[in-house]
């Protein structure tokens, strides 16, 4: 099981996102506010704070949202998710996984320009919100395969 460690949204893309308190999902949408919120396969952007880490060890004065993450993972391993995977947040939000990485904006951020590699496109998780509600730091996170919590 894992955690939810942080929460960001940006009013408009291509934007760094900010770290809120909490994030209001709506079901077939995303979450409240978000630039990315709409009725598409991206609802909701995750990272595992483990790949961030491994960023900071070059860029420490790295602040959630600068990869435009929705939410930053803890104890999860996010890169083991196949598409169609659930995400189950204090058991009651749900996520469905929609997609894996994603090509950086103008030929790499700002972030691979300066370290030459980004996690984004590797490592990111794109996903459609399946039941909506409140999500902020500190609630537990887990996996479901084909309805089997893992």
């Amino acid at each position: 099981m894992g955690r939810v460690e942080a929460v960001c949204t940006s009013e408009k893309k291509g934007m760094v996102k900010k770290e809120v308190s909490e994030i209001r999902l709506k079901e077939n949408w995303g979450i409240d506010g978000d630039a990315h919120a709409g009725d598409w396969h991206r609802q909701v952007s995750l990272l595992a704070g483990e790949s961030i880490d491994t960023v900071k060890q070059k860029m420490p004065h790295l602040k959630h949202g600068v990869f435009a993450e929705n939410i930053v993972c803890r104890g999860l391993e996010l890169t083991a998710l196949a598409i169609g995977d659930r995400l189950v947040i204090d058991g009651k939000v749900v996520l469905e996984v929609t997609q894996i990485g994603k090509e950086c904006h103008n030929a790499g951020c700002a972030i691979k320009k300066a370290t030459g590699d980004c996690i984004m496109p590797k490592e990111g998780i794109f996903a459609k919100v399946v039941r909506g509600g409140v999500v902020k730091a500190g609630l537990a996170i887990t996996i479901e395969r084909m309805g089997v919590t893992l």
